[in-house]
């Protein structure tokens, strides 16, 4: 009974971290859904007594590409201007062919 429970709980927290993937729209936001995603298959291989595989998920996938995704996110990432009044915008400036 505890393991359905279980199972069931962490399919949940996979679907719904998977659905976060899809559905955010910060870059930054989604990395971490997807890490909260490869975790929790993680677990899922444990459960399912394939503990060397759920190691292997847990290095490849969380310990490497994923932090492959955020370093790209953070260096890639443009900073937005606070506010998007005219007075801010270069209008002064004239823009030669």
């Amino acid at each position: 009974m505890m393991d359905t429970l279980a199972f069931a709980l962490f399919a949940f927290v996979t679907l719904a971290s998977a659905g976060g993937v899809v559905l955010l729209k910060d870059p930054w936001h989604s990395a971490l859904m997807l890490g909260v995603a490869l975790l929790s298959i993680a677990v899922h291989y444990v459960m399912l007594a394939a503990e060397f595989v759920a190691m292997m998920q847990v290095l490849v996938y969380v310990g490497g590409v994923l932090i492959l995704i955020t370093f790209a996110v953070m260096l890639v990432q443009r900073n937005e201007p606070e506010s998007t009044s005219p007075t801010d915008s270069n209008a002064d400036e004239v823009v030669q062919p």
